[in-house]
């Protein structure tokens, strides 16, 4: 089975199981048209979490598909690779439970510089500085928890409204580096701490976090209805006289739940999704209230993103072109550097694996963690090293050596 395109090996481990295909299609949410294309190779199979959510119905390790080895995972194998990110003492700090339920020790650290800590955080997310963010989170996560577990009044909400907010930024860095269990551990602290902030607009970001770490899992459809249900929850009676600050994160939270409909091949929720989204934008503008980065460039962005999760890539090159230059220019490198990436997927769908890989040594220039750090990135880097066996463009081999692949772990087979 070595040798078998990835389609080909899913019809056949299906066929081993005795599963028809509208079966099949049934248990992964999909179209019995959507797994047929699969099968027969029309549509690719460039989304990670797909791929997984395949093998766990069809019960294989994800290398099966992958590469038809039986060892380990692809996600391990690029991984372990990852320069400078150990996320052993995050995990250890979000597993902790006495400064949830025990005691609590006056903190040390004043608000205020928590605040600035806190900040400093989230920019450095939104730099994609993920090696920088995984050393520093420990001990943040462990002086909001403090904060956030003592005091009364103002003082009890300000400390419960930093440890949500650090639970937050844990759980997007902990989502880029493909830690989604650990990424849904902190999305539903954050949750829980909210009820304490009382704050609407940030419990309704921290549950959308739950929903971004259940579909890195594969549990897509879950993570749909929670965005539609917060979107309810948020939605402004009037879109003229709505804050901002609510405007952008229902928008935001639209735009999660386009990129998850997207996942699950349903295209009419897409478009009508972004439609909602984009008619929100242009109330707001491209800013940055929450930490959203929400306006009518992030929306063009999970535009992009959405077309490429339903294999339109034609169209998300269309759209990505039509991008407006000063709105991506303002965009945070994170921003950038993560539409560079689907627009590198877009291009290997079409088969232009020059441009793919350009994108991709652009994305890395512009902001490296973002390439070196994601599983995704590593994908598509092994992808493109397998289906060409040398660098299509100058600065590749750059990214295969900083992520810890040899020169021919991903040469096509002979």
């Amino acid at each position: 089975m070595d040798d078998q395109p990835v389609g080909r090996r899913v019809a056949l481990l299906r066929t081993q199981r005795r599963m028809s295909q509208q079966v099949f299609a049934d248990l992964l949410g999909k179209s019995k048209s959507w797994v047929d294309k699969v099968e027969r190779g029309v549509r690719r199979l460039d989304k990670f979490s797909t791929i997984a959510e395949i093998a766990n119905v069809l019960n294989v390790d994800v290398s099966v598909l992958m590469d038809g080895s039986s060892g380990p995972s692809h996600r391990t194998r690029a991984s372990r690779g990852t320069p400078g990110v150990d996320v052993t003492e995050i995990r250890a700090a979000l597993e902790r439970y006495d400064k949830i339920s025990g005691p609590v020790a006056p903190s040390t650290t004043p608000l205020s510089e928590l605040r600035k800590a806190v900040d400093h955080a989230w920019m450095a997310f939104q730099h994609a500085n993920y090696v920088a963010l995984a050393k520093m989170l420990p001990k943040l996560i462990r002086d909001a928890q403090t904060a956030g577990s003592g005091g009364e009044g103002d003082t009890a909400r300000s400390g419960a409204y930093l440890l949500a907010e650090v639970y937050q930024i844990a759980s997007s860095t902990l989502r880029k580096l493909g830690e989604h269990d650990l990424a849904w551990l902190a999305a539903d602290r954050a949750t829980m701490v909210c009820q304490r902030a009382g704050d609407e607009l940030l419990a309704a970001l921290a549950t959308d976090q739950v929903a971004a770490a259940l579909s890195g899992l594969g549990r897509v459809r879950p993570a749909l209805e929670i965005s539609m249900t917060v979107a309810n929850q948020v939605a402004p009676e009037d879109t003229h006289d709505a804050t901002p600050q609510r405007l952008s994160v229902y928008g935001m939270v639209l735009l999660r739940g386009a990129l998850a409909a997207a996942r699950l091949g349903d295209g009419y929720t897409v478009r009508e999704l972004l439609a909602a989204a984009e008619a929100v934008a242009k109330e707001v503008g491209d800013e940055n209230f929450y930490w959203t980065c929400f306006g009518p460039t992030n929306v063009a962005l999970f535009q992009v993103a959405a077309e490429v999760e339903l294999g339109e890539a034609a169209r998300a090159l269309r759209t990505s072109d039509g991008i407006d230059p000063d709105g991506y220019a303002a965009m945070l490198p994170e921003r950038r550097a993560s539409h560079l990436l689907n627009v590198a997927r877009a291009y290997t769908q079409v088969g232009d694996l020059q441009r793919a890989a350009e994108s991709l040594v652009e994305a890395d220039r512009l902001a490296p963690n973002e390439v070196r750090c994601r599983p995704v990135a590593q994908e598509l880097v092994v992808d493109l090293m397998r289906r060409t066996g040398n660098p299509p463009v100058p600065g590749l081999m750059e990214i295969v050596d900083q992520i810890g692949l040899s020169a021919t772990a991903g040469a096509p087979r002979s």
